[in-house]
């Protein structure tokens, strides 16, 4: 049976990153009841996807598909239409996260993008304000693609 969606779940709950922080922190709860819905819960964040251009927002939402990916959630990689509205981010919240499930998904579609992201940051001067590098995350999706277990 589908569970509606609870109205206090809006994936609004997400703390970026701070000098102080490196990481994001998000509502365990709110993680949780998503990612056990699995294919259920794909339209209402595939919906926020579509339509948020709120860095916290999204980045939540990019980890809780992430999470739900690592759950054996299926249809995932069919989202790639959706995720590449977020190809040309400049967030390396929104990056590292992308770039994660990239790496789960194997989408074949995704390979360039994450060789744009890489290039596009590596020209770019580093940001004495940014808490860590999305690099990291893109460079690994990067290699997993080329480890033989690329699809395309």
């Amino acid at each position: 049976m589908i569970q509606p969606i609870q109205p206090n779940y809006i994936c609004n709950s997400c703390q970026l990153p701070t000098r102080e922080r490196n990481y994001c922190i998000f509502d365990k709860n709110e993680v949780d009841y998503f990612v056990k819905q699995k294919e259920n819960a794909l339209p209402y964040l595939t919906d926020i996807l579509e339509h948020s251009n709120n860095e916290a927002q999204v980045t939540e939402t990019l980890y809780i598909i992430d999470r739900m990916t690592d759950n054996g959630t299926k249809g995932i990689d069919k989202l790639y239409p959706v995720f590449a509205r977020f190809n040309n981010t400049e967030s390396p919240n929104i990056q590292t996260f992308l770039a994660g499930i990239y790496r789960k998904t194997q989408i074949p579609d995704a390979f360039g993008p994450l060789i744009n992201m890489l290039i596009k940051n590596s020209l770019k001067p580093h940001n004495p304000n940014q808490t860590f590098d999305p690099n990291e995350e893109i460079g690994g999706a990067i290699l997993s693609y080329l480890s033989g277990r690329f699809k395309g």
